[in-house]
């Protein structure tokens, strides 16, 4: 009985070793990615808590929201990763589902911090409209 219960133990827990190392393998050989994820959410985060504190009062649901999409796109980044590792010809797929992403959160970064005065709006303006430029340009070509 004891040896039974001991060798299932040791299997449980050689299988959760190999599936966590293989997990903190895949993180750090991607920690650039994970890196820029975590950081484009947490500072949009930051700026997107402060401006609504401003307009209308600290809300912890709306804080709490910060972590669920933190939370959201890990998962999706590893799961994306894994595909990719697991599929060699398909190395592209982190970047092209996760940067689109990313940018959004840069120009939500922008606005954000341009509606609690961290920017000026006529820095955000001059960007958007080089945005808008640059995309009316490439759709006449």
């Amino acid at each position: 009985m004891k040896t039974s219960l001991l060798a299932t133990i040791l299997s449980v827990s050689t299988l959760a070793a190999f599936v966590c190392s293989y997990f903190f393998n895949l993180t750090l050989e991607n920690a650039e990615q994970y890196l820029a994820l975590v950081s484009v959410v947490f500072v949009d985060g930051f700026f997107g808590i402060w401006s609504g504190s401003k307009r209308e009062g600290f809300k912890t649901f709306k804080a709490l929201k910060v972590l669920k999409t933190l939370f959201t796109w890990i998962v999706l980044l590893t799961i994306v990763l894994l595909v990719e590792e697991g599929f060699k010809g398909v190395f592209f797929l982190s970047e092209t589902i996760i940067a689109p992403f990313v940018i959004f959160q840069l120009v939500s970064i922008l606005k954000n911090a341009s509606m609690v005065g961290a920017i000026p709006q006529s820095l955000l303006t001059d960007i958007l409209e080089k945005i808008d430029n640059h995309k009316n340009t490439n759709t006449e070509s």
